[in-house]
């Protein structure tokens, strides 16, 4: 599977969690440490951990490993290291405090389709 593939299962997770305001930018050429970044927010926390935990749920079953899951604890920002892939599940207040956006502001936004293939 490669890195844009894994990156629409990982949306396609968050999204099915009801996560809110999804994005992808594309780090290639960016920065080295990912392919894609998968950014996405909730109200609450129990809400950003099931987000989180719906997608390490959803790439597990697909024989993926995590290799870090970072503040799951205190849910205000969720770390999830895929390797190519990295998601950023956010409280809604951390996302605006860190604006990753701005931060990696050179990367471009990609559009995902929810459609994912069934293999």
């Amino acid at each position: 599977m490669n890195s844009e593939e894994l990156a629409r299962h990982v949306v396609k997770a968050a999204d099915d969690k009801r996560a809110e305001d999804i994005l992808t930018l594309d780090m290639r050429g960016i920065s080295i440490i990912a392919d894609y970044f998968v950014i996405c927010e909730a109200s609450n926390e129990r809400q950003v951990q099931a987000i989180a935990r719906g997608i390490k749920e959803e790439v597990e079953e697909m024989g993926i490993i995590v290799n870090r899951m970072e503040g799951f604890e205190q849910a205000r920002w969720i770390l999830i290291d895929l390797g190519n892939v990295v998601c950023h599940a956010f409280h809604h207040e951390e996302r605006r405090h860190y604006n990753l956006e701005r931060l990696w502001g050179d990367a471009p936004s990609v559009p995902i389709n929810l459609a994912v293939d069934e293999e």
